[in-house]
């Protein structure tokens, strides 16, 4: 099912029950059953104080009681079996509705746009997927059928309390008709109540997961009571709307018992007055009791379907909003090699490589927002088929963002990206990222086992393959020494940094891409093991393009070009001495890498904390450049 797109109209309520019946639209057919079932168990429950008084009038003209009871053992044996058959069909269609509702979400969330997910609290979109849906099972199935039952079961009951005497029924509809109108008044609130709740439910669960996820920092900083503190204020404002909701529904709760009581009352004294008139027989008075004390369960059931169903609305409304967000267009291609191994995706045509540049970027511009200044402006940069292609620039130069434009988490404004010399708005994302590899700088943790990390992009890869790559770059020993070998969960405590680095790295070149992009692969590691690094990189450029934003000397030096960036603009390119006899830039970037030896504060800046950075969850980023987002 595709979440509901009425958003505009989700502060009107007819607007809140369009996108709430959105979600049931697709099981129409087994809502109707549960509403048939319901209304044929209320049938049953309605013709029960009548047997009874067939029951009693048999026993005052001295007839035989064995029909009326039949009677009501049939009423109970069949209501019985029918209420079972719906109880477990609204179960199971709740269940199925918000496990609809969460694949939805889920396969829009990963397929949505890297600049839309990175806007938006992580936590707050896990909350959408949890808590938020679980808020439809009853709105959505049990609460709608459970209103109109109710309403035909309440509707019912006064019908066949008419039948027995008027004068009763006039009590009677005075009463609900008082109670009803005070429940009205309170409705409104607790929905706002359970709304905003909702809201800060989800910030709740994002100021968490970021808080968790930097523990260490949160730790070292000293700063554990502060940011308990931050996270438990969310949890306070969520009690607080549910506490005000919660003390509204008592109130309506009260209203509702206590008119039904009152009427019973006035029914009864009333009623015993007409029999002793003799203008009523005793029969239809405990008949029309029964009726009464019966009233209580449809108006009950009414109450708490209309409570239930706020609730959904306010959830509803919250999950149909990721309909708003962006995504790209869907993609069926398989993630494979493309090193021959499918047509199209070679680099060489006919076993001539293909002429000219792989990538190119032809006046392109680029914002992270409508009114933001832009990240890049009019880049012009060619990489080659073959060879290695190093970004070098001071923090907020635009260097994360060319990756995210090449990657496509980030289109252009101006200007156009060619691969093999075609747009890029003629090839889907998947096509694209196909022909690349992304190893960011710091190396995400895809939930699963160092093996499932591995072959992410690749999962036809053989045991060969996987233990060559391992081997580049250096990890065989450090594998096999772990229990576990390939099967060893991926986790920060199971493997270092560096050695997460190596691993994302060995899952890129697994690929065999045709373009490697490395943003500073050689962070985080020692000397000898970048020395490996450095031999993966002059071998894959012998083959194919790498493209390495480089914080490190070594890297530099050894590009074959290197392309300088300031100000989110192309200042210089060329090789090494070219840049050092020509630009002082460079010759300031050079000499601050031979005094930090490796200074990865900068790199750690323009990749999370400059303008040029979109924000993305890393893990979201390796995911969608991975085209693995189904």
């Amino acid at each position: 099912m595709s979440v509901a797109k009425e958003v505009g109209t989700d502060q009107l309520p007819w607007g809140r029950l369009r996108i709430l019946w959105s979600f049931a639209r697709p099981h129409t057919g087994k809502l109707i059953l549960g509403l048939f079932l319901a209304l044929l168990g209320s049938a049953a429950g309605l013709a029960s104080p009548m047997v009874t008084k067939w029951v009693l009038d048999s026993l005052g003209g001295s007839a035989s009681l064995s029909g009326p009871i039949t009677a009501l053992a049939v009423l109970l044996v069949l209501g019985s079996a029918i209420w079972l058959w719906q109880w477990i069909l609204l179960g199971t269609l709740g269940q199925r509705i918000v496990l609809d509702a969460r694949e939805s979400i889920i396969r829009r969330l990963f397929r949505a746009t890297v600049p839309e997910v990175a806007r938006r609290p992580t936590g707050e979109l896990v909350a959408r997927v949890t808590s938020d849906t679980v808020l439809l099972h009853q709105a959505a199935s049990s609460s709608i059928i459970g209103l109109i039952n109710g309403t035909v079961m309440m509707v019912g009951t006064l019908v066949l309390m008419g039948v027995l005497d008027l004068v009763l029924l006039g009590t009677t509809v005075g009463a609900v008709i008082v109670v009803a109108l005070m429940f009205a008044v309170l409705m409104p609130s607790i929905a706002k109540a359970y709304e905003r709740s909702q809201e800060h439910l989800g910030r709740l669960g994002g100021v968490l997961e970021g808080g968790l996820r930097a523990i260490r920092t949160v730790k070292a900083s000293r700063a554990e009571h502060r940011q308990s503190e931050r996270i438990v204020a969310e949890a306070r404002q969520v009690a607080r709307f549910n506490v005000h909701a919660a003390r509204r529904e008592a109130m309506a709760w009260t209203i509702v018992w206590s008119g039904i009581q009152l009427a019973i009352i006035l029914i009864l004294g009333i009623g015993a007055w007409r029999v002793g008139e003799g203008e009523l027989e005793v029969s239809s008075l405990i008949a029309f009791l029964l009726y009464a004390f019966g009233l209580m369960g449809p108006i009950t059931d009414v109450s708490q379907n209309v409570t239930a169903l706020q609730s959904g609305l306010a959830a509803a409304v919250r999950i149909g909003q990721v309909a708003d967000i962006d995504v790209e267009a869907p993609d069926t291609g398989a993630a494979v090699r493309v090193d021959g191994r499918r047509p199209g995706a070679d680099p060489t045509d006919g076993g001539q490589p293909r002429p000219g540049p792989v990538l190119e970027l032809r006046g392109v511009s680029a914002r992270y927002g409508p009114d933001a200044a832009p990240a890049v402006s009019g880049i012009d940069l060619t990489i080659p088929r073959r060879g290695h292609t190093a970004i070098v620039g001071p923090s907020g130069a635009g260097k994360t963002t060319l990756f995210s434009l090449i990657l496509r988490f980030l289109e252009p404004q101006e200007g156009e990206i060619r691969l093999d010399g075609r747009p890029y708005r003629e090839h889907t994302h998947g096509e694209i990222r196909q022909r690349l590899a992304y190893v960011e700088q710091e190396s995400p943790v895809v939930p699963g086992t160092i093996g499932e990390n591995l072959l992410f992009t690749y999962p036809d890869a053989t045991e060969e393959e996987i233990r060559d790559v391992l081997a580049q770059v250096r990890l065989t020993s450090k594998i096999d020494a772990l229990p576990e070998g390939l099967d060893t969960p991926l986790t920060s405590s199971s493997v270092s940094g560096g050695e997460r680095q190596r691993i994302a790295l060995a899952r890129a070149i697994l690929r065999t891409p045709d373009v490697l992009l490395l943003d500073e692969a050689t962070a985080q590691i020692d000397g000898l093991t970048e020395a490996a690094i450095h031999e993966v990189i002059r071998d894959r450029a012998a083959r194919g393009a790498v493209v390495t934003v480089a914080h490190r000397l070594s890297t530099v030096i050894d590009a074959d070009t290197i392309v300088v960036m300031e100000a989110g603009r192309v200042r210089a390119r060329g090789s090494h001495e070219e840049l050092l006899a020509a630009d002082d830039l460079y010759r300031r970037l050079v000499e601050a890498l031979r005094i930090t030896g490796a200074s990865n504060a900068e790199g750690s800046s323009d990749a999370e904390g400059s303008p040029d950075a979109d924000g993305a969850p890393q893990a979201a980023r390796t995911v969608v450049a991975g085209t693995a987002t189904r």
